[in-house]
């Protein structure tokens, strides 16, 4: 459903006043009160930046003191779905089934299609639906009418499937 980050999303300096409010959060109540793209960037940073050592938050943002900090940089750059399918279709051909959805007025929808190729190319079956709305639309009747029933149809939990 609107898949994000699909593509390395960090290509310049954050905004200012973001980078400030983030560089404020001290603790994890501070982190729950931010707006949601600097959550998401936190986020973001705790699954592809992960620094046991650089508490209270225990990762690492790609940008610090507004400059770019290409290690960091080149984590988040590896754990782009797109960056690295090519090096796991032998693992996604494994898969039973794969179904891609987004809103036709949705930032991500051009991502979405890429990655909607991407299986193509290499063979691999897919189902990509593109509805009309945007990232947020609809999102109840796609649970109950299409995702649940996706994973209704397809997981598995006996042996004799794979």
């Amino acid at each position: 459903m609107s898949p994000c980050c699909l593509s390395p999303r960090v290509a310049g300096p954050l905004n200012p006043e973001l980078a400030k409010t983030i560089e404020e959060v001290k603790t994890p109540q501070d982190a729950a009160k931010l707006p949601f793209f600097a959550r998401a960037l936190l986020a973001s940073a705790a699954a592809w930046s992960p620094n046991p050592k650089n508490s209270p938050l225990y990762l690492d943002l790609p940008i610090k003191n507004g400059v770019m900090d290409l290690d960091v940089l080149a984590k988040w750059t590896a754990n782009a779905p797109l960056a690295f399918a090519d090096q796991y279709v032998g693992n996604l051909r494994r898969y039973r089934a794969i179904a891609i959805d987004v809103g036709d007025q949705d930032g991500l929808r051009v991502d979405a299609e890429k990655l909607h190729t991407l299986l193509d190319k290499y063979g691999i079956a897919n189902r990509f639906e593109l509805y009309q709305g945007t990232h947020t639309s609809k999102v109840a009747e796609r649970f109950q009418n299409h995702v649940l029933p996706f994973f209704s149809q397809s997981l598995c939990f006996d042996s004799s499937c794979r």
